[in-house]
This record gives C-alpha cells, sequence and structure tokens, in this order.
C-alpha cells in the first residue's frame, strides 16, 4: 500500500464526506431529521467522523482491494455505506426516541448514497496518485 495515496485519498474523501453531510442533512432534508444542537465539539465531531469514514474507504481500497476507477470506487463504496447504514440505524434504533422507520430509511438511503460519492472520488484519487508514484 502506498502510504501518500491512502492518506491523501483518504483525507480528500473525508472532506468530500463531510461536504455531502452538510448538503443532506444540513440543507436538503431542513425539517425532516432533528438537527443537532451546533456546538464546536458538534462540528468537530462529525468532521472527524467524516475522516474516518475517508480514511476508512481508503484503507480498503488502497490495502486490500487495489480500487482505482470511479465505477468500482462507486460500487464498492455504495456497498460499504449500506452496511454502515444499517448499523447505525439499527443502534438508532434502540437508542434514539422519536426515531421512525421512514426516517430509518432515508438515513440509510443518504448513508449509501453519500458513501457511494466518495468511494467515486477516493477511487479516482487512488488510480490517478498510484500512477504518479
Amino acid at each position: 500500500m502506498n502510504t501518500k495515496t491512502f492518506l491523501i485519498a483518504g483525507l480528500v474523501g473525508g472532506i468530500i464526506h463531510w461536504l455531502l453531510g452538510w448538503l443532506f442533512y444540513g440543507i436538503l432534508p431542513d425539517d425532516f431529521f432533528t438537527q443537532p444542537k451546533e456546538s464546536t465539539k458538534t462540528m468537530v465531531s462529525i468532521l472527524f467522523g467524516c475522516l474516518a469514514v475517508g480514511f476508512f474507504i481508503s484503507y480498503i481500497f488502497n490495502r486490500w482491494a487495489q480500487i482505482s476507477t470511479a465505477k468500482t470506487g462507486a460500487k464498492y463504496g455504495a456497498i460499504i455505506g449500506m452496511f454502515m447504514g444499517v448499523i447505525e440505524n439499527l443502534f438508532n434504533m434502540a437508542y434514539v426516541k422519536g426515531l421512525t422507520y421512514g426516517m430509518f430509511a432515508a438515513d440509510i438511503a443518504i448513508t449509501i448514497v453519500m458513501t457511494t460519492i466518495t468511494g467515486a472520488v477516493i477511487g479516482v484519487l487512488s488510480g490517478i496518485l498510484n500512477k504518479s508514484s
């Protein structure tokens, strides 16, 4: 595994994931999801969570799967997102008051879309960076 590729693709992927989260959770479904209280701690936690997703996908793509195209990155990003969304929402159903089945399904769908796009970006970057190394 090329460490430089892993780090750059993971960082860019994490930032893309954070921007997509801002779009899908902060802008589009304005009243659908409960919005957290905005604080520095909340925003920093969300940013680091998104960076963790970027590095997680980058690690899988660069260490185990050698994914280096947008198409393959999107495909496997969607699969990773489906599992992430289902796992997260099953725990949320147990612990979060007021979570409906509609919110459950919508969040899984959004997670899949976000990780599909993030996976495509990481796939492309991994391909470009591995060719230039």
